[in-house]
């Protein structure tokens, strides 16, 4: 039997959906960096945390980043699982 073409387009939408959500996080800490009122770090390790799954590269700087900031991973933590709840397949 093949698979369910619903839920590949499901998992295709799911995929492209992560992809635009780090990326407007990242976005928005480029933004932080800049104004006073946004969190620009946490904004870019969230972005990062978020395509992490995605590519070696991110993964290894988002490592960085956990060493030299550490509060703001803890955050980082807590968002990832809630992301992954959000996404999990049930």
């Amino acid at each position: 039997m093949g698979a369910n073409p619903e839920g590949i387009a499901m998992e295709k939408f799911k995929n492209m959906g992560m992809l635009v959500i780090g990326w407007i996080f990242i976005l928005l800490g480029i933004l932080g960096l800049f104004l006073p009122f946004l969190q620009g770090i946490l904004f870019i390790m969230v972005g990062l945390a978020i395509l992490s799954s995605r590519s070696k590269t991110i993964q290894r700087l988002l490592k960085h980043l956990e060493e030299r900031y550490p509060r703001q991973h803890e955050r980082i933590v807590i968002w990832r699982e809630k992301i992954k709840k959000r996404f999990k397949k049930d």
